[in-house]
């Protein structure tokens, strides 16, 4: 282990990591794949490629791939939907505000081309931003235009929930109406905050059809949520998992700056995983696949070498090992500062003055992990100006001690001030 871990250098941070994500996570099943794929081909009627596995969507009565595609930074790159469709991954996650919209457009393009795809498709599409409900019914009806098509499969009519009380009886209404006149077939909504207390709040509703969370090797050592998770799974609520990867402060910061790694616990998972053969974020995404009550885990691709690394872990029947589950769970605990588990209502508790630091993480990850620098220069935008203005001078010790990952929130604030202003 001593001799894997000197070898762990920028190359093969970046590779484990998942940044460079340019090949197949496990190269002994993708040699299988192309044989069965042969093999496929010679019966009628049978796909020419292995189909991801899929599972019931709660109480839809629909089944969806257990990997999903995330569209969230699609710029007219059609290769990508027609490469996922090959797979099976027919669930297209997307949103109103992705892109500037040009997500939505690419689906629209190729919907347009060829539109007798649209009925091997589960297209979802979220919200972004709407404040009211007749925003909501503006954003479906432009995302209708953009995708060329005339109903939307999972309409999420909050993107971002952060209270249970946004989920009123006026939305409910709502979206009734829009299942009546056809224009979508399922609701629900995304949310990255308050997580627990949203989803056990939804599971009571019994209008609530899909919930699209975030959902990770992290929050899974949570009790709360494991707890909220179980709620919703019997209460017949579908379960979307993303941010399967989870990338920790320091992760983010290596990654932007192209540093090699330094930390013991980073090595440590790092090496674990190397002696396998296997990147860390492929087995991130296998912990989160191998809880069977979430239906589906949406994994943003923009490749496709991302793609087929992604579905191969979705393909490879081998689960992972009590070592793994135990690497990664420790990995948790000793990285766990370095992460926004996203339960505001603990920091706003202690910051009245700054009620948006959850946000502010989340936005800051946007920048950071994903490079969506205008999109989280938008969001932080939209924090009303007064609050924005006073957030280098607030003192964010009482939620610091607050915090059950014991986040330097002070210093992630000024940090998002800099980048995103």
């Amino acid at each position: 282990m001593k001799e894997i871990r000197n070898r762990i250098d920028r190359r093969n941070f970046l590779r484990a990591a998942g940044a460079a994500g340019l090949a197949p996570a496990f190269a002994g099943v993708t040699k299988g794949l192309e044989a069965s794929e042969e093999a496929n081909a010679e019966k009628k009627g049978k796909p020419k490629y292995q189909q991801v596995p899929r599972r019931k969507l709660g109480k839809t009565g629909v089944e969806v791939p257990c990997l999903s595609l995330g569209t969230n930074r699609l710029v007219d790159n059609q290769v990508i939907l027609r490469g996922a469709l090959r797979w099976g991954v027919n669930y297209w996650d997307t949103a109103h505000s992705y892109t500037g919209g040009n997500s939505e457009l690419t689906i629209g393009k190729l919907l347009s081309r060829t539109p007798e795809v649209r009925k091997k498709l589960f297209i979802v599409s979220k919200a972004s931003g709407a404040r009211t409900v007749a925003d909501v019914e503006n954003h479906l009806q432009t995302s209708l235009k953009r995708m060329n098509t005339e109903y939307i499969d999972l309409y999420y009519g909050v993107h971002g929930l952060s209270d249970a009380a946004q989920l009123t009886d006026e939305l409910r209404q709502w979206a009734e109406s829009a299942k009546k006149r056809k224009l979508i077939r399922f609701f629900g909504f995304s949310t990255h905050k308050n997580i627990d207390q949203n989803l056990v709040a939804a599971a009571k509703l019994g209008w609530i059809d899909v919930i699209m969370t975030a959902y990770n090797f992290r929050l899974m050592q949570d009790s709360k949520i494991q707890a909220a998770i179980d709620t919703c799974h019997k209460a017949g609520v579908g379960l979307i998992a993303m941010k399967t990867v989870a990338l920790d402060i320091q992760e983010r910061r290596r990654v932007e700056k192209g540093e090699e790694i330094e930390t013991e616990a980073d090595k440590k998972l790092l090496g674990h995983f190397l002696e396998q053969g296997r990147a860390v974020e492929q087995a991130k995404i296998k912990f989160v696949l191998e809880d069977e009550r979430i239906s589906s885990a949406c994994v943003g691709m923009s490749n496709i070498a991302n793609l087929t690394s992604n579905v191969t872990t979705a393909l490879d029947k081998t689960g992972l090992a009590r070592a793994d589950r135990e690497a990664l769970a420790e990995y948790a605990h000793a990285t766990c500062s370095g992460y926004c588990a996203g339960c505001a209502y603990i920091c706003d508790s202690g910051l009245p003055d700054a009620p948006y630091v959850s946000d502010i993480m989340r936005y800051l990850m946007y920048y950071n992990s994903y490079g969506r620098h205008d999109e989280a220069r938008e969001l932080f935008a939209q924090i009303p100006g007064n609050i924005r203005d006073k957030l280098l001078d607030v003192d964010y010790s009482l939620a610091e001690a607050r915090c059950p990952q014991h986040l330097p929130i002070g210093e992630l604030v000024a940090e998002a001030v800099r980048k995103l202003t």
